[in-house]
């Protein structure tokens, strides 16, 4: 079998990097993707990642505008297994190319809708541009103060799109599982703005809860950082002597300690009785002498000679700040193949990601390079017509109600990268038990104070029952034995051996349930220098490129190599390296897992399958993460974090900020148009791209003092009716706010009602997908423990067995807080 989407034909509709890449990780994985575009091919060819996401794929072109390339697309459609579309269904259906026509042309047809702001609701059609996403839903806010400006802040790392894609991939194969069971396909749809879910952790909560329990969460230090805000210690940015910059990210104290060995700190701090509970148990002006004295010592070698000192210890998360290209020759992606080369005829040697996850059976194969527009068209229509998909027989008589429902998943992983990968599945339906420690469970749940400790926890439990078991005990490994023998995944983000030694390896677990599908999520994979090397979010926000870019042209602020000037450069990397290569990676793994299980589906066997955060990431810098010559730069943000160009930035209303996106010829023609800015339309400065791009400084005065003449909602709707890309970037003050109160999010339902055992009734993000015959099924987070008792007796132990257990500390469960009366808030 060439990997487990063999057979499998891909009707690829769309246009651009998201539905583009879902569409090459298919094709990677044996997918026969017939690429179906315009004579002149897709206009976003002209993006210098389509090189990348049109790789192992076969170019159509046909003249959907035409009776006769409707037909000839029926054609196709009717022996096909999936559509991917990037269309509104109203457009879709001008070409004869929309669910409804399509799917009554093939009932077993799934159809992926992969578009920008959803399929109904107000926005819908405003146009498709992922920082116009961005800026309408609050996420620009959540980078206000990574320099010290007021304002929402410029998105670097395109997250909408890497989750749309990695949601469209785990959303084909889900309705490929349900087909098998129901006979049927369906409508399966994601977006940018759905794709922005995952990245919320505390403002939705806190929106709701901060009302309902103001003396628990009132002075929540958590809820908003302050301007003057540092790192914590362990994920301190320092300067060396040649002037890179290293990342650390040791999250847990034991971590942090071995920092300390390799700098030789530990007399200075830890033998200091000042300094003796780093760097928890100590306080702030402590915490700051020390920070100062780490700061101070890194600057006594060059960054090569303590990345081997780190590498000598073994125990430290820490890696040198660099760029997407630099990244592409990191020792640990190569040797994990996260890049690979392949020979493009047009452009030479292409550098470029490789396979999204190693399934160690049933493999996948990076594709042939890019074809050109219609390559292959008289090759397709000259093939004999495929038979439609037949339903299998013997289908059950009780169809699942959600797309993984049946499905059992076993995760024993912490913090946010697996596990809100696992909370994806259970999103989808799947039964996911979550087996956590008994000394307090996931340390996630201690990220904080008090209630808010809560929040991003009860992101990553979400969908999910709770088990608290001794895993080094005999007792513990015995119940986890139990366990296994009904799972169908087992996830886990230990490092290489660690699974063996608690009795979770993959051999270990094949022993209990051959067919298992074994996920591990690690920093670095299990080849190359650092396989067992420590690993946290910013490690991949420093390698992949995307904490560099975000961080703006201005840093580190030239000229000031004081220790006062390196706590404020220290202070601005770790803002601009935000938590997002965690749901970046959690992203990968529910795509991965399901790839196990249409693997399974297929070939009857389960495997090992390897990611990491460092390939999952790469994926989320995809429109970089790629080589050749010729190849244009990325582009940067500037200084002031306002965006990339004059054309693609914030600016400053009367009153407000607006987002506009209006780089092409078209577009500025609109604007010039739009604004009655005649005289600016007339400038031969302006008169062409090039022009505009070099007089870009000029262009942006203009435009900072055209813009300050109007409110920022009145810019909006006066040019989205232009069909001029621009929207007001701070209607609300984060993205819990548009969640509970924009009309847009209500009509594609972003938020269900959920019941948690702590504070009962509220509203809780959504799935990152819609299905048409299958929902998916989100449900609250859990405590730790919250089930506890009735998985045990599951299990088959008795009221007596589970009191000896409790009794003995194999097992735990954690309480609820007293958190007294809450007052009367309406939730939502």
């Amino acid at each position: 079998m060439a990997g487990p989407l063999a057979g499998i034909r891909v009707i690829d509709l769309s246009s651009g990097q998201a539905a583009g890449l879902a569409t090459m990780v298919l094709a990677d994985f044996g997918a026969d993707v017939v690429k179906v575009e315009p004579s002149a091919g897709d206009p976003a060819r002209a993006e210098p990642a389509a090189p990348m996401w049109l790789r192992g794929k076969r170019s159509l072109t046909l003249d959907l505008a035409t009776a006769e390339g409707r037909d000839r697309l029926h054609d196709l459609v009717r022996g096909a297994d999936v559509v991917v579309s990037s269309d509104l269904q109203d457009r879709a259906a001008a070409q004869g190319a929309d669910y409804a026509t399509l799917g009554a042309l093939n009932p077993g047809l799934i159809y992926t809708s992969v578009t920008a702001w959803g399929l109904e609701g107000p926005y819908a059609a405003y146009p498709a541009d992922e920082a116009l996403v961005a800026a309408k839903s609050g996420r620009m806010q959540a980078l206000s103060g990574v320099i010290r400006r007021d304002g929402p802040a410029y998105v670097a790392v395109r997250n909408g799109h890497h989750a749309a894609t990695q949601s469209a991939i785990a959303g084909t194969l889900a309705a490929l599982l349900v087909r098998e069971r129901t006979g049927r396909g369906q409508l399966v749809e994601t977006s940018l703005l759905r794709a922005q879910l995952p990245y919320d952790f505390r403002t939705l909560l806190s929106a709701q809860l901060t009302p309902r329990y103001p003396a628990q969460l009132g002075n929540d230090p958590y809820a908003a950082f302050a301007p003057d805000t540092m790192p914590m210690l362990g994920y301190q940015p320092v300067q060396t002597q040649d002037g890179r910059w290293i990342q650390f990210a040791n999250l847990l104290e034991h971590l942090v300690h071995s920092s300390l060995m390799a700098m030789d700190l530990v007399e200075d701090v830890l033998g200091n009785p000042r300094y003796a509970g780093a760097p928890n148990n100590i306080d702030e002006v402590a915490k700051e002498e020390v920070r100062n004295l780490i700061i101070e010592r890194m600057r006594e070698r060059p960054a090569a000679e303590w990345m081997q000192r780190f590498h000598e210890n073994g125990n430290v998360a820490a890696e040198v700040v660099g760029t997407a290209q630099e990244a592409l020759h990191h020792p640990d992606m190569e040797a994990n193949h996260e890049v690979v080369d392949r020979l493009d005829p047009r452009l030479g040697n292409v550098r470029q990601l490789g396979l999204l996850a190693r399934l160690t059976k049933t493999p996948g194969e990076v594709g042939e390079p890019a074809p050109g527009p219609g390559a292959h068209t008289a090759e397709v229509l000259v093939e004999a017509p495929r038979d439609a998909w037949q339903a299998p027989a013997g289908l059950p008589l009780t169809p699942p109600r959600h797309p993984l429902e049946g499905v059992t998943v076993l995760e024993f992983a912490t913090i946010i990268a697996a596990p809100l990968g696992a909370s994806l599945l259970g999103d989808l339906g799947a039964r996911v038990i979550k087996v956590e420690p008994v000394d307090g469970g996931d340390p996630m749940r201690g990220l904080g104070v008090g209630l808010g400790a809560m929040f991003g926890a009860s992101k990553t439990t979400a969908s999910k029952e709770s088990i608290c078991v001794d895993l080094k005990s005999e007792e513990g490994r015995e119940i986890v034995r139990r366990l296994m023998r009904e799972a169908d995944v087992i996830i886990h983000n230990y490092r290489p051996g660690v699974p063996e030694r608690l009795g979770i390896g993959y051999e270990q677990a094949c022993a209990v349930r051959p067919d298992i599908v074994w996920v591990s999520v690690n920093g670095y994979g299990p080849d190359g220098p650092s396989a067992h090397r420590p690993s946290a979010h910013p490690i991949p926000g420093a390698v992949c490129g995307g904490a560099l870019m975000q961080s703006g042209r201005g840093w580190p602020p030239p000229g000031d190599a004081s220790l006062v000037g390196l706590r404020e450069a220290s202070r601005w990397f770790s803002r601009a390296n935000e938590a997002n290569p965690d749901p970046n990676t959690s992203m990968v793994v529910a795509s991965s897992a399901l790839l196990g299980l249409v693997a399974r589906q297929r070939t009857g066997q389960g495997q090992p399958i390897f990611i990491s955060m460092l390939g999952a990431n790469g994926y989320a810098n995809a429109e970089d993460f790629l080589a050749y010559e010729g190849k244009p730069d990325r582009p940067t943000i500037d200084a002031g974090l306002h965006g990339t160009g004059p054309l693609h930035r914030l600016y400053r209303a009367r009153l407000g900020w607006v987002m506009l996106a209006a780089d092409s010829d078209d577009g500025w023609r609109a604007l010039c148009l739009a604004a009655s800015a005649d005289v600016m339309g007339a400038d031969p400065r302006f008169a062409t791209a090039e022009a505009r791009a070099t007089h870009a400084e000029a262009l942006t005065g203009v435009l900072e003092a055209l813009f300050a003449t109007r409110d920022a909602d009145d810019w909006e709707s006066t040019l989205i009716a232009a069909g001029v890309g621009c929207v007001r970037a701070d209607g609300y003050v984060n993205a819990g706010q548009f969640l509970l109160e924009d009309p847009h999010a209500r009509a594609n339902e972003l938020l269900v009602d959920a019941t948690h055992a702590q504070w009962g009734a509220y509203r809780r993000w959504g799935a990152v997908w819609r299905f048409s015959d299958t929902p998916p099924h989100p449900r609250a987070g859990v405590l730790a423990g919250q089930h506890t008792d009735a998985l045990l007796a599951e299990c088959g132990y008795s009221d007596a067995e589970v009191a000896a257990l409790r009794a003995g500390g194999v097992v735990w469960s954690e309480q609820p807080m007293d958190l007294g009366e809450p007052a009367v808030v309406p939730v939502g």
